[in-house]
């Protein structure tokens, strides 16, 4: 008989509270021996947005890119050394496009089982494109998909 959880997806964005669901993540894949998927989206679309709607020039666009795609490394490299102090191995993903897109993309190619979202961003300039990315995941999402807002995650996570 197939567990119910075999392949867990969690998204990164470098917000605090994609960090608390990448440690909900870690803990679950540790605690129900599954496999662990972690996903940054580098947020093309928006950029091509910006940059068609001249908020950006082509130069800042690039450089904007390159900054995010820096982070997203960053992001991704630190999760990755979470999972590791807890010895279970995170597959580190990093995509380009839309966010939406991409993480359902992902969810499929992986087969995950449950897709690990932050509670919602509570900064303004990045909450409604979060926001919007996390409304469509959570109504095309194939398999089932959670919003962490567990108060307790650190020290659950050190306690591991």
């Amino acid at each position: 008989m197939k567990s119910l959880i075999g392949n867990i997806l969690t998204v990164v964005t470098g917000s605090d509270a994609s960090i608390l669901a990448a440690k909900y993540a870690i803990v679950m894949a540790k605690t129900y021996h599954c496999k662990l998927f972690v996903v940054y989206v580098l947020d093309t679309a928006t950029i091509r947005q910006l940059a068609l709607s001249k908020i950006f020039i082509q130069e800042e666009a690039a450089e904007y890119e390159k900054n995010l795609e820096n982070n997203g490394h960053r992001y991704l490299t630190y999760v990755d050394e979470l999972a590791h102090a807890k010895g279970v191995k995170a597959e580190k993903i990093m995509r380009r496009g839309a966010i939406y897109t991409e993480v359902l993309h992902v969810a499929d190619e992986k087969k995950a089982d449950i897709i690990l979202l932050g509670g919602w961003e509570k900064e303004t300039k990045t909450r409604d494109i979060i926001g919007h990315s996390y409304r469509e995941i959570i109504a095309n999402a194939k398999c089932s998909v959670m919003l962490v807002k567990e108060p307790d995650i650190d020290r659950i996570y050190k306690h591991t």
